[in-house]
């Protein structure tokens, strides 16, 4: 009887472990798990988890510049909801608009938007259906239209589609998502620095200025972003400002030079002035002042009016008396005056 018994048991142990071999485990047969929130995925992939908690993407429903009166008016304008806190990708498909989600929208663009498939799997870059989320290898997730769901709202992508980056194969990934330390095998940063990285911006653009016989001449260039600069958000500008240097080292106004920027649509008689991809723009600073010694700023700005720190009322940009009151500074130069030294 005992030995009936021993004989059975180890049957069915035996069973088993073939039906776990066979099958990949219980967790690999279970049914999609559901998805309510980006923390679901911290457990497995916390150093992701912490790069996103720390992007612009994880900020992209708090973050005030976008809820300002001169962009989404506290999401007041619903077309601003769709990228900000959108459904996820592949739920409207690649090359497609995406949707808004009613929940969970403090997370903003989040896991789940970026990489929920259909078929409750995430979408990933191997196959393996034995883990938790079950990732599935998605060659989209690398593509430009994939990006373009919400970045080509403003033409971004299309921009890049006429570069030399295009021509290489070098697309929105290349800058914006590159490898930990540089190493394919520590796999993609999900930090996804761009237009709030200062150091980035910087890194697109360089300002030259030197003197001839009438003035000063003044370029600025886009040398290195793949696609316009400012790109993307109309509300972003870069501007140019100058300013004499007096010798008593008082500090004199500054004078507007030359604005970069795309306007909002309703904005008609204002004329787009992106700095396309390798584009060289060349401007003038002439007349008695532009004699002496001064120097040029170029400034970056995540909102498109200047604002009075006091009121927030807009300003005029002959009224702007310092552009640095609620912008960056991208780059400056000095240049002598006539006669002097260089």
């Amino acid at each position: 009887m005992r030995m009936g018994a021993g004989i059975f048991v180890s049957a069915l142990f035996l069973w088993l472990l073939v039906s776990l071999l066979i099958t990949g485990g219980s967790e690999a047969n279970a049914g999609p798990q559901t998805w309510t929130s980006s923390r679901q995925c911290m457990s497995c992939h916390e150093e992701v988890f912490a790069e996103w908690q720390d992007s612009w993407h994880a900020r992209s429903w708090t973050d005030p510049d976008v809820r300002a009166p001169s962009q989404s008016n506290n999401f007041q304008n619903k077309d601003c909801i769709d990228c900000h806190a959108p459904r996820p990708v592949f739920e409207t498909g690649v090359g497609n608009r995406v949707l808004p989600r009613s929940s969970r929208r403090s997370e903003g663009v989040d896991c789940i938007a970026c990489h929920l498939l259909p078929n409750g799997r995430m979408a990933g870059t191997i196959d393996n259906p034995r883990a938790a989320c079950k990732p599935q290898a998605t060659v989209q997730l690398q593509r430009e239209d994939y990006c373009g769901v919400c970045h080509n709202q403003h033409k971004t992508v299309d921009q890049w589609r006429d570069t030399a980056w295009a021509e290489r194969g070098e697309g929105c990934l290349h800058c914006h998502m590159p490898f930990r330390d540089g190493d394919p095998n520590r796999g993609r940063h999900h930090g996804m620095p761009g237009g709030h990285d200062l150091e980035l911006v910087a890194s697109a653009v360089t300002l030259t200025a030197q003197r001839d016989a009438n003035g000063v001449g003044v370029l600025v260039s886009n040398v290195a972003a793949a696609h316009a600069y400012p790109t993307d958000e109309r509300s972003r500008a870069s501007d140019l400002w100058w300013r004499p240097l007096a010798e008593s080292g008082e500090e004199l106004p500054w004078r507007h030079l030359h604005r970069i920027r795309d306007p909002y649509r309703w904005e008609v008689d204002v004329p787009s002035t992106l700095l396309m991809a390798a584009e060289g723009r060349e401007l003038r600073i002439d007349g008695p002042d532009a004699q002496g010694p001064l120097e040029v700023l170029l400034v970056y700005k995540l909102t498109p009016f200047y604002r009075d720190p006091a009121s927030g009322e807009p300003f005029a940009l002959g009224e702007v008396t310092d552009p640095l009151s609620d912008s960056q500074e991208v780059h400056r130069v000095r240049v002598d005056g006539a006669g002097e030294p260089k």
